[in-house]
Order: structure tokens, then C-alpha cells, then sequence
């Protein structure tokens, strides 16, 4: 490698770091957008949301393939940040899987937009792009793309009335809906 390097000007090399930080913020922050379609709720009460949420629905992933049951747990840490505790129960194994996580807000606290990261520096955006305001009992929920969608609500079942409007909703903005997992929670 030090052969390698030796044929670049001091300039070059400059240019060539620059090059690589900026690849590297990419790849640590790239998976922090959303869908251009979404828009985050805005007057988001991170003390209202915090709590037990269940999931209704969601497009399949690999981090929660085959699980049923599944929950979010929200909570408050004392640096500022969130908690995130997600656990399912896998039908395969007939045995609980968890993960634990931390989420910060991307920009300002008053925002649906976080940031989520299971594994050490690599976030993926969590989007609330619509919430029962006036009693947070369902989100509608968004990734970095229409690729990740999910559904929540404060019990494991909601009125069909939210899961329609849920799926209407996602439908217009372009998610698969097509492909969406309702989640067992018997």
C-alpha cells in the first residue's frame, strides 16, 4: 500500500480523504430519507408516543420475517435519546427474538422523522407520516423507502376503519400494499 500511495501528490491525497469521508458519511447516513411522497407529522410529542406499541402490519423484511406478535417499546434514556425494544414471537423456532435499539430525531423534536440504529453507527429513518393526534392510539409509520411501511396501534386490534385508511393511504403514496404482512397477535 505504501508503494501504492507514494505515486499520489500531497493534493491528490487530500482530494482522495475528502473522497472517502464523503463515501463513508453516504454509507452511515444514506438510509436516513424517506419516500419524496411523505411528509413527517409535525407537533410530534415524543412523550406521548413513548410506550407499547403493536404492529398491525408491515411490508417483509428479513429482520422480522416469520415473526408474530410483535411489539415496540419505546422508552426514554438519560442522554436525550430513545430506547427501542422490538420483540416478535417466531413460529419457526417457538421462542422470542428481541432487539434493542436507539433513536434520535433527525432534525427537530416537535418532527415524526427519527433515525433508528440496531447496529453501532448504521441509522435507517423511522417517518411517522400519520398519528392519531388526538389520542396517539395508531402511526403510520415509513422508512428510508416504500420498501418499509408499517402500521402500529396502541392495541393489537385496531378498528378496521384505521387498517383501511392505513392501506388506502400507503396505496396512494406508492408502497406495495400488495404485499403487506397483518400480523397475528392471538
Amino acid at each position: 500500500m505504501k508503494g501504492f500511495l507514494a505515486g499520489f501528490t500531497c493534493c491528490e491525497m487530500r482530494k482522495m480523504k475528502k473522497l472517502l469521508f464523503g463515501l463513508l458519511s453516504i454509507l452511515i447516513s444514506g438510509c436516513t430519507g424517506y419516500p419524496k411522497n411523505i411528509n413527517p407529522v409535525k407537533d410530534f410529542d415524543l412523550d406521548r408516543y413513548l410506550g407499547r406499541w403493536y404492529e398491525i402490519a408491515r411490508l417483509d423484511h428479513s429482520f422480522e420475517r416469520g415473526l408474530e406478535k410483535v411489539t415496540a417499546d419505546y422508552s426514554l434514556r438519560e442522554d436525550g435519546s430513545v430506547q427501542v425494544i422490538n420483540r416478535g414471537f417466531s413460529t419457526a423456532n417457538q421462542s422470542w427474538k428481541e432487539a434493542e435499539g436507539r433513536a434520535r430525531f433527525v432534525r427537530e423534536a416537535d418532527e415524526g422523522y427519527l433515525k433508528v440504529s440496531f447496529f453501532g453507527p448504521f441509522y435507517g429513518s423511522y417517518v411517522v407520516f400519520e398519528l392519531d393526534e388526538a389520542n396517539y392510539q395508531y402511526a403510520f409509520v415509513a422508512g428510508p423507502n416504500t420498501s418499509y411501511l408499517w402500521l402500529l396501534s396502541r392495541t393489537p386490534e385496531p378498528d378496521d376503519d384505521i387498517i383501511n385508511r392505513f392501506v388506502k393511504k400507503a396505496e396512494v403514496l406508492g408502497f406495495p400494499v400488495d404485499e403487506l404482512i397483518f400480523v397475528n397477535h392471538e
